[in-house]
C-alpha cells in the first residue's frame, strides 16, 4: 500500500472511528447489529469499503460474494509460487 493509498483511506477510517465515538456506551455488538447500526456509522463504513475496494480494482463489486471471490482469487495467485504442486523443480532421490 502506497502513501497515496493511505491518504485516501485515513480520513475514511477516521470517519468510522468518529462515528463510533458518538456512541460511547454502545457495545461493538450493538453498533454492528445490522438492524441497529447507526446510519452515520453505516455511511462511514460504506465510504471506507468503497475506497478499499478501489485499491483492488477500479470497477465496483456487485455483491459481497463477488468481493470475496475476487479476494480469494488474488490470494490464490499470490500463493501459487509457494505451492509445491505448482513448482517446476524436480528433486533427485538420494542413493541412486
Amino acid at each position: 500500500m502506497g502513501e497515496l493509498d493511505l491518504w485516501v483511506l485515513e480520513p475514511r477510517a477516521q470517519a468510522v472511528l468518529d462515528a463510533r465515538a458518538q456512541y460511547p456506551d454502545a457495545t461493538l455488538a450493538n453498533l454492528y447489529d445490522p438492524d441497529l447500526m447507526p446510519p452515520n456509522l453505516r455511511k462511514a463504513h460504506q465510504a471506507l469499503d468503497r475506497a478499499v475496494d478501489r485499491l483492488y480494482r477500479p470497477k465496483p463489486f456487485a455483491s459481497e460474494r463477488e468481493r470475496v471471490e475476487h479476494l480469494l482469487m488474488l490470494y490464490a495467485e499470490m500463493r501459487a509460487p509457494l505451492d509445491p504442486a505448482t513448482t517446476k523443480q524436480t528433486r533427485r532421490r538420494r542413493g541412486r
